[in-house]
């Protein structure tokens, strides 16, 4: 499995994949000849393992490159846009519907390659030892694990609003665990979300504390999660957590918290208040959404989700 630096830890202990090869997105920073040497060589050892097979899930330029430059035979992909030629790069292209979940997205592409898909269910294991380190760290119940951040601003919620539903989980007797990233944008956020709360002993606060697989520990012995479109949630909802989430902007049709028990279609209206098994999306109804946006107007505040009160979210 091929992922970016950074993503490997989601992907570690799980049997079905012998091995984790990373790309360091940080060349893009590099001077032209250096960035062209790095990757030249990453590809001569793509090249060096002697794939048969590649299957490129995400429809990207590098992605394609990578794919025809490994020496597999068989090139499976999507199509999608990019580069002149780029299609010449695969063997077998497919059309699937982008009106689905990613999940079911990525799954029909495997069925097209005549791959049978057993399971819809996503895999993410976590291992005893992490669990009881978790549980060292946190030794009371319930957990609600709230992750406010996202490094896109115009994922986030008010931060007064945010104060309040975590005000109310505290009042209703839960431990709440706040995560973040360490990133400096992210941590002004939490520190801005604290100012409006008194401290308090059911308050843990790891923001910027933990790796990922020490937040996916935590995630697993947690009742409940609440917060929005972003990472941590996945994680909650593919360890069989609650998930309740604000979405602005990105449909929920396309990323909303997968569902492993539940084999209904996710997330069938465009947009508003959308149950999938055992996890919420809350979002406004409006016809602008989703619009993919960075905010309206490009001004990193998304005013749908800005709408929804505190209120709405705790009833």
């Amino acid at each position: 499995m091929l992922v970016n630096k950074g993503t490997e830890a989601v992907l570690e202990k799980n049997p079905y994949i012998d091995e984790i090869i990373t790309f360091d997105r940080s060349l893009k920073s590099y001077g032209a000849l250096k960035r062209f040497a790095q990757e030249l060589n990453f590809l001569k050892e793509i090249r060096k393992k002697g794939f048969d097979t590649t299957i490129d899930l995400t429809g990207g330029d590098r992605a394609a490159i990578i794919s025809f430059f490994s020496g597999a035979k068989l090139r499976i992909g999507i199509k999608s846009k990019g580069f002149a030629g780029k299609k010449y790069l695969y063997t077998n292209l497919f059309d699937i519907d982008g009106r689905k979940h990613i999940v079911l997205q990525n799954l029909e592409v495997l069925k097209k390659s005549g791959i049978k898909v057993k399971s819809r269910k996503v895999l993410l294991n976590v291992s005893e030892e992490e669990k009881k380190w978790a549980k060292n760290l946190i030794s009371y119940k319930p957990i609600v694990h709230i992750h406010p951040t996202s490094r896109w601003l115009f994922k986030c919620w008010k931060d007064e609003s945010m104060a309040e539903v975590i005000k109310w989980f505290i009042e209703e007797g839960f431990i709440v665990v706040l995560t973040s990233d360490s990133t400096e944008k992210e941590m002004k956020k939490i520190d801005s979300i604290l100012s409006f709360l008194k401290p308090s002993t059911k308050l843990i606060n790891l923001a910027g504390k933990l790796t990922l697989r020490q937040l996916i520990a935590v995630s697993s012995i947690s009742d409940i999660f609440f917060g929005i479109d972003t990472a941590p949630m996945h994680i909650a909802a593919a360890l069989g957590k609650p998930v309740f989430a604000l979405f602005g902007p990105s449909g929920a049709f396309h990323w909303g918290p997968w569902d492993n028990e539940t084999f209904q279609e996710p997330y069938l209206e465009r947009n508003g208040i959308q149950r999938f098994g055992k996890n919420i999306v809350i979002q406004r109804n409006w016809n602008c959404i989703p619009c993919g946006q960075d905010g309206c107007g490009g001004s990193k505040i998304s005013k749908c989700l800005f709408d929804i009160k505190p209120e709405e979210v705790i009833n």
